[in-house]
């Protein structure tokens, strides 16, 4: 069986990306290279994170899109938050792993968000496109010429 990374889903490799910072954090010196702490600046990242993702989530439940990234596609969902960013569930996870990252402080946190946007950007998001191109040609085109990838 010859398994990708695109075959795991982006919550998985998330949840991957934190077990691996809070390994390295417990049992390497780098728990106290703390880089930057903030209880209140956490939570409005990790709100923010969730909100952003679910409101994805629902317009993709709303429309009977593929939510699964291999899956194919057969709506392109461009209303509500994907008029702001055309990944805003890739993009909340993001923020929530940042979220955590600003509450625990230190550096394999930050790392963990840094390898996650690495994945998303020039993995996930490349493949989807070109899925999306082949879909629904120009008119994704110009949907992707009007809104960014991330912000």
């Amino acid at each position: 069986m010859n398994l990708r990374i695109i075959d795991f889903r982006p919550p998985k490799i998330a949840q991957l990306f934190i077990l691996a910072a809070v390994i390295l954090h417990w049992t390497t010196p780098l728990k106290h290279l703390t880089i930057y702490s903030n209880l209140f600046v956490s939570v409005i990242l990790g709100v923010a994170g969730l909100v952003i993702m679910m409101w994805g989530w629902w317009l993709f439940k709303k429309f009977d899109a593929a939510i699964c990234p291999t899956a194919r596609a057969e709506c392109l969902v461009t209303s509500g938050v994907y008029q702001l960013t055309r990944n805003p569930m890739y993009l909340g996870i993001l923020l929530m792993i940042i979220g955590i990252a600003v509450y625990v402080g230190t550096l394999p946190f930050y790392l963990a968000a840094i390898a996650y946007f690495y994945v998303m950007n020039n993995i996930f998001c490349p493949y989807e496109e070109s899925k999306l191109i082949e879909s629904f040609g120009v008119l994704y085109c110009a949907y992707k010429n009007r809104v960014r990838r991330w912000l």
